[in-house]
């Protein structure tokens, strides 16, 4: 069964401020997984490819997280491959690929989506010209996106995410009776 996303009938472009439309699809444990519920109570930086090419800056800024930022507790990152047209039809092959290529303790931070891609296209600016970008997006605690970039490792759009990662991991949650509490993080 190929999961796929799901977020309302229009795909209007991300944007800083909005919350992240739901991502359905598997991680590489098999657990079924969806963002942005699976990164609740954490920021996080999610990594978006949307061809094979686009792996390498996407694993070039796994790597960079893991090393600067992997050790806390409070921010998590999603390495999310987007997998469409032809490609689907090879998903039990994909799947098995990244298994093996990806260390275990990683599995349950590679989700992977099948399907739904053009739509993801459109939401992210995603153009020919930069189709191997890895594209970026930073959530708070409550899955609104507060930082978006595409493009492959750059020093200095790595400092810029590494405050903006700090930055909201240190701000304090607001609890969820507070009235400035986001509406969607209320019971």
């Amino acid at each position: 069964m190929a999961m796929t996303l799901s977020a309302g009938p229009t795909q209007e472009s991300v944007r800083v401020g909005d919350r992240l439309p739901v991502l359905k699809g598997q991680f590489l444990s098999k657990r079924d997984a969806e963002l942005p519920h699976a990164s609740s109570g954490k920021v996080a930086l999610v990594a978006m490819g949307f061809t094979y090419k686009s792996r390498f800056p996407v694993e070039a800024w796994g790597g960079w997280y893991r090393a600067t930022i992997g050790s806390r507790t409070d921010v998590t990152f999603y390495e999310v491959p987007m997998i469409g047209g032809l490609s689907t039809l090879g998903r039990w092959f994909v799947d098995r690929g990244m298994r093996s290529g990806t260390p275990p303790d990683l599995h349950e931070h590679v989700l992977t989506v099948y399907g739904g891609t053009g739509d993801w296209k459109k939401r992210l600016a995603y153009s020919a010209e930069r189709q191997d970008d890895a594209y970026l997006i930073v959530l708070d605690r409550d899955g609104i996106v507060r930082w978006l970039h595409h493009g492959g490792f750059d020093e200095s759009a790595a400092s810029d995410l590494r405050s903006r990662l700090m930055s909201l991991a240190e701000t304090k949650p607001v609890p969820t009776d507070h009235p400035l509490a986001p509406r969607s993080a209320k019971p």
